[in-house]
């Protein structure tokens, strides 16, 4: 037995902390320390960690655990409250990145002799279509404009549009088999969400009794582990869909248990912060050759980069103005939703997995999810410098003593 492993957890543990903190201090996210760690350590730079079977199951735990936190961590409150004006913004918001990552894919890698082209240039496009809010909420608040209608739609969009990046992702990933008939594939993926909500309806039942009996004891933790996994599993095994997607509907059926979820969230945060999620993001890092870039892979890289923030600016500030908002605060939601993140990483490993994304392509995708989180918060605070009802602040007695036409 080899007992490499060990070595290679060392190294990914040591390097992805120190250049994670790194990143902290520059007032950047953490993962963008754990990307270039990954890129460092790899065979790209200094050759230390390869890819292995233990880093790519490893790999799949740490993703499985992110997205049950990312579940974990969705407000259906705040969905309620920004309702329809959110989910306008949110489609949009995917429809726009989704086709300009296609054409961009298109442009430089049109073969119409692969049938499977035109599923490749719509993974790129899925890639794009992801939202990481954590630099956005940061933001805000520094700003003071968390709460803001703004803010508030800003959060929705993000929600409604990684639930919709991940249905996307289902449907793309559903079609990789030629033999498959898209009938039988709807069919799948209908009788999948018919199954989640019966299983939730009844999982949240028992979770909430857990509450009840157990609130704040470690066994409920495990338990909710155990759920996200076997809904991992089944996902995958018997409808042939990815298992984040189940992995994100287990914490999407305990996130309004408040409790539950926040006692849940502190362990399994834990979790993938010390050792998983790590490995994952080090293994995107990894994956990816810069020996391997050539002048047009280069170019296809900053074109992507330059659709992926002008498509969400776009997309996201046209369904915004589309719901009444002013044209300044439309562009504040869209420069908002313009950073990608941990869910763009992983629609690209899923990609990757089912053949639909070349290792090539990663360098592109991993230079997308760096520079649209450097430039997010610049541009964010230069959009909201304007005080406008929309991005500003009230208090409940403020707001109601307000015209209700002041707020639209």
């Amino acid at each position: 037995m080899s007992y490499d492993f060990l070595l290679t957890i060392a190294i990914i543990m040591l390097s992805t902390k120190v250049f994670g903190l790194t990143s902290e201090r520059v007032h950047m996210p953490q993962v963008v320390g754990a990307l270039v760690a990954g890129v460092l350590v790899g065979p790209s730079v200094l050759g230390w960690v390869g890819e292995s079977d233990f880093l790519v199951k490893a790999a799949e735990i740490g993703v499985i655990i992110l997205m049950f936190n990312a579940g974990l961590d969705t407000d259906m409150e705040e969905l309620k409250k920004t309702g329809f004006a959110s989910f306008i913004i949110a489609v949009i918001g995917v429809i726009v990145p989704l086709i300009g990552g296609l054409g961009c894919y298109l442009l430089f890698a049109n073969d119409p002799s692969d049938p499977f082209n035109m599923l490749r240039a719509a993974f790129v496009g899925v890639v794009l279509t992801a939202t990481s809010v954590s630099i956005t909420v940061e933001t805000l608040r520094e700003l003071g404009k968390l709460k803001s209608r703004v803010g508030t739609a800003i959060l929705g969009a993000a929600v409604i549009d990684d639930i919709l990046g991940i249905v996307v992702l289902t449907i793309l990933t559903a079609f990789t088999d030629p033999t498959v008939q898209p009938l039988l594939v709807f069919g799948r993926i209908v009788l999948f969400f018919v199954f989640v909500l019966v299983i939730g309806l009844i999982m949240n039942k028992v979770f909430g009794k857990m509450e009840q009996l157990w609130n704040h004891h470690r066994r409920i933790a495990i338990y909710a582990l155990v759920f996200a996994f076997l809904m991992s599993y089944v996902a995958e095994r018997f409808f042939g869909i990815a298992d984040i997607t189940g992995a994100y509907f287990a914490g999407i059926v305990i996130c309004n248990l408040s409790a539950t979820r926040d006692y849940v969230a502190s362990k399994t945060n834990v979790l993938g912060y010390m050792l998983f999620s790590p490995l994952f993001f080090a293994s995107i890092g990894i994956k990816t050759d810069l020996e391997g870039l050539t002048g047009t892979l280069v170019l296809f890289a900053v074109t992507l980069t330059v659709i992926a923030i002008l498509s969400k600016i776009i997309g996201c500030g046209l369904g915004a103005r589309l719901m009444g908002f002013r044209a300044y605060d439309s562009l504040s939601i869209g420069l908002g939703m313009v950073s990608r993140g941990e869910v763009a990483l992983i629609v690209a490993q899923k990609g990757e997995q089912a053949g639909l994304i070349d290792s090539s392509l990663f360098p592109a995708i991993v230079l997308v999810v760096i520079v649209t989180t450097l430039v997010t918060p610049i541009l964010l605070k230069f959009g909201m410098r304007r005080q406008t009802p929309d991005n500003t602040e009230f208090s409940a007695q403020e707001a109601a003593q307000m015209p209700k036409n002041s707020l639209h």
